[in-house]
């Protein structure tokens, strides 16, 4: 099976977008168009024997290979694209970690689609994906007629840090938002949703779309909130997530940035929440506290919290949440 190898530049001179020794024009960090700069071509095409030759594991963007032109006016970055035809991987202009997460559909059936999509962050503690809560949700939800995409994003048991989990996050929602037609779905109904660490994400997503220099095109509709990481401050604090997300001895000013209930306001969207009482794992004071700060903010939102149960339940419980939440949905 052949390797497909996707070309990108990430870096040009800092004063033009044009190399100094070819003299051909590059978009930053888009796709390369046209010709590669003529004393790069070697050298890339070498990069990219070597990656068909020793393929990475999955997901493969997460191992790239840089590329500097001879001159060193632009950079280059190779990475062996999914030979799945159903995979593809989502970028973000301007972005300051060059994303581009890998993302699986679940698409309904034609006569199914009702027009809403989610975005889905599966939990992990930013140390892994948790399948039950990414194509375990996508399966389920499919079936409800709602376009469903999994996103896996950077982690930092691999040695990335914020902000790559956000760029990685908007760069999907942007993706998708500009593909909607596409996927047949409505660009105003693309909601966002994960668990636990991936709750965080999400939450991260409703709140930190201001950060990019196009807010509405990063904005997602709608959140949705499974037993959420929603603050990194305080003795709530889930130390795994925090580590994992910021690494060893984050300054406060750091810890602050990544709160997700300290940058709620008014224009945040509305959210889904559920949660049980007595979750060992993430305390039920995260989903209380970013429900109180969208309260404060009158921002729309629906909170569930259940006594009984674990944490990281998914769909493998009795409780209703899953039913609320398409009744919520459709109701937006």
């Amino acid at each position: 099976m052949t390797i497909p190898i996707t070309c990108r530049v990430i870096r040009v001179d800092e004063k033009t977008t044009q190399c100094q020794t070819c003299g051909n024009t590059f978009p930053v960090d888009g796709s390369i168009k046209g010709k590669l700069c003529g004393r790069a071509q070697a050298l890339v095409e070498a990069a990219a024997e070597k990656i068909r030759s020793n393929p990475p594991d999955p997901p493969f963007t997460q191992t790239p290979v840089d590329v500097p032109c001879p001159d060193n006016h632009v950079v280059y970055r190779l990475y062996a694209d999914d030979p799945n035809p159903n995979i593809f991987h989502a970028t973000l202009e301007n972005a300051s970690t060059g994303p581009i997460p890998r993302i699986k559909p679940y698409l309904p059936d034609p006569d199914q689609h009702n027009g809403i999509s989610l975005i889905i962050f599966p939990g992990g503690g930013y140390g892994g994906l948790a399948d039950h809560e990414g194509k375990g949700y996508a399966e389920h939800f499919r079936t409800h007629g709602i376009a469903c995409f999994v996103v896996e994003y950077r982690l930092g048991s691999q040695g990335h840090h914020h902000p790559a989990m956000l760029e990685d996050a908007q760069a999907a929602i942007a993706t998708i938002r500009q593909r909607a037609d596409s996927f047949g779905i409505n660009p105003r109904r693309i909601g966002v949703m994960g668990s636990s660490a991936g709750g965080h994400l999400a939450a991260h997503s409703v709140v930190g779309y201001t950060t990019y220099h196009n807010p509405a095109l990063v904005r997602p509709d709608f959140g949705i909130l499974c037993y959420p990481v929603t603050t990194m401050q305080g003795a709530c604090s889930h130390t795994g997530s925090r580590n994992n997300l910021l690494g060893p001895n984050p300054s406060p000013e750091q810890i602050a940035d990544v709160s997700c209930d300290l940058h709620v306001t008014p224009d945040t969207p509305p959210c889904f929440i559920w949660h049980t009482a007595e979750d060992p794992n993430v305390p039920v004071d995260h989903s209380l506290l970013f429900a109180s700060a969208l309260n404060r903010h009158k921002v729309p939102f629906e909170l569930h919290v259940y006594q009984k149960g674990p944490h990281g339940l998914g769909l493998n419980t009795t409780l209703p949440w899953a039913n609320d939440c398409l009744r919520w949905m459709k109701e937006r």
